[in-house]
């Protein structure tokens, strides 16, 4: 029986989740499995792998073959660096310390580089919260301006119709005024 390491389909439409089997390579996708050695979530930046790594070193000890993208998840998590460096203790290359220590240093420095993507990313996208901020504000700014100089406008195009007709009223108030002290002047 030949076993393949491969993702198994799981969640809803449009929402991939995996889980990483160890499975016999005649079984459906997603029937039957031996072991399910961890998961895969895509959908989050950057993807969730939670990996038993020694689990997925022992099925590549027997045998297993991985898929083309359980590989990148398990050379991205370390399972085959670990599985090269067990290859390199039973030929009497390394000591399993040095193994360990390679192993670890390795280990570090990917969780260095995934911690600094992650920096990166909440960085970009506090930068374009604050840069859409920004551009709402220079908006904002600029429908208040308009709008003080629509109501300053309106109100300039009002005064001088209110000062006519305020010179109008004063001078008809004016003229019955002289016609009333014309007449009692005459009478």
């Amino acid at each position: 029986m030949s076993v393949k390491i491969r993702l198994q389909r799981h969640g809803k439409k449009g929402k991939p989740f995996y889980w990483v089997v160890a499975a016999d390579a005649r079984s459906k996708r997603d029937g039957k499995y031996l072991e399910k050695i961890g998961t895969y979530n895509p959908n989050t930046n950057p993807a969730t792998i939670d990996l038993n790594l020694d689990s997925a070193v022992k099925w590549l000890h027997n045998g297993a073959q991985p898929t083309d993208t359980a590989r990148a998840i398990l050379s991205y998590k370390g399972a085959l660096l670990k599985h090269h460096l067990d290859g390199g203790i039973r030929k009497g290359a390394l000591t399993q310390e040095q193994a360990d220590a390679k192993l670890s240093a390795w280990l570090d420095a990917k969780a260095g580089k995934v911690d600094a993507k992650k920096d990166g990313l909440t960085k970009a996208q506090a930068d374009a919260k604050a840069k859409a901020f920004k551009a709402e504000q220079e908006v904002n700014a600029k429908r208040l301006a308009a709008a003080a100089q629509a109501e300053a406008d309106a109100i300039a195009a009002a005064t001088p119709a209110v000062e006519e007709e305020v010179a109008e009223v004063e001078s008809t108030e004016e003229t019955p005024a002289a016609e009333e002290n014309n007449e009692t002047t005459e009478a």
